[in-house]
């Protein structure tokens, strides 16, 4: 007896909506949905609060709400939220927030006495603000995604990010090298799935945004480096690492990084540094000093993401996703909206 073959259907009408934290993705998410964002505009009152006015009747429908929490990471935490409300008290039928970047997501425990778990906080604001669902990539810490009481997907970068490694490197001469101790699964993933050797570096953190390289495990002598990391915050960290890594012998070092914060001083500190290359995707925007610098290159994670929306909005799995060139539905016929 033949088994029926499953018919997918959406679970609503699509609607796209967009903050002001990273319009450029969710423009490129829209392309690739061949859907437009939705007529909105969010704007400040005069004594700085946020402002949401949304133009189109979105009742019933299955919105999707695009908008990392980067710097400045206040406002655009509260514009997603106030944007979560809007689409609650407009009768959406279901609320998505896609967090390409979840911000506060390095305070996650109480490393010291009377230190908050932020990262905790903003997950229950999310929940009280009436999100049904988020999506979010390669959360700094995995166990965030337990802080949830609502279904969180964390998509990761590194399926895109390893198929870069493989077109553009020797894997011959390659290993990958964690940062620190805490980004060891991270990147031994990603050396497993490349079948190349993995170093560490264990280094001391005296302030935030500052550490000290202290050790070296593995052997660099002669290897093309490529450093794998979730955040690229101001840079002072990976430019060390380059520098200890070029010191053990190493022939060139690059990186790779889900999140291109490039805070403060970090673009001028990559272009001084002895760094190749650093590679990050466009989670969050990007500014034109890094757009324009001739060390920094951005790879696009709009269509996973728009892959992602797609079998949520379909009610399919996005197990796929996690894998290196997963068979894309967004190429076969289909109506979205």
């Amino acid at each position: 007896m033949h088994q029926k073959q499953k018919e997918y259907q959406l679970h609503g009408e699509i609607r796209l909506l967009s903050g002001n934290a990273n319009e450029p993705i969710a423009q490129a998410i829209a392309k690739r949905l061949r859907v437009d964002l939705v007529d909105s505009k969010i704007s400040k009152f005069a004594d700085g609060e946020t402002r949401v006015e949304i133009y189109e009747d979105i009742r019933g429908t299955d919105v999707f709400i695009i908008q990392p929490t980067c710097p400045p990471a206040n406002d655009n935490l509260m514009e997603l939220l106030i944007m979560i409300d809007a689409c609650r008290r407009a009768s959406a039928d279901r609320i998505t927030a896609v967090i390409p970047y979840f911000g506060y997501a390095r305070q996650d425990r109480k490393a010291n006495p009377r230190a908050p778990i932020t990262a905790k906080l903003v997950a229950n604001m999310f929940t009280a603000a009436g999100v049904d669902r988020v999506v979010t990539m390669d959360l700094h810490a995995t166990q965030i995604q337990g802080f949830f009481d609502i279904p969180l997907d964390d998509l990761r970068a590194a399926p895109t990010l390893i198929e870069d490694i493989r077109k553009k490197f020797d894997l011959e001469e390659v290993m990958i090298v964690s940062p620190d101790v805490g980004g060891v699964a991270r990147a031994r993933s990603v050396a497993r799935r490349l079948d190349v050797p993995l170093a560490v570096v264990d280094k001391r953190r005296d302030t935030p945004n500052q550490a000290s390289v202290m050790n070296l495990i593995g052997d660099v002598t002669d290897k093309t480096c490529i450093v794998i990391d979730d955040i690229i915050d101001t840079a002072g960290t990976m430019v060390s690492v380059a520098d200890a890594l070029l010191e053990k012998g190493a022939k060139s070092v690059c990186a790779y990084a889900s999140h291109g914060i490039f805070s403060g001083p970090a673009v001028e500190r990559i272009e001084k540094s002895n760094f190749t290359e650093v590679v990050v995707t466009n989670s969050v925007y990007i500014p034109k000093t890094a757009w324009d610098s001739p060390k920094i290159r951005v790879v696009s994670m709009s269509s996973h993401l728009a892959e992602a929306i797609y079998r949520i909005a379909t009610e399919q799995s996005i197990a796929a996703l996690y894998e290196e060139n997963p068979t894309s539905l967004l190429d076969k016929p289909r109506a979205i909206a």
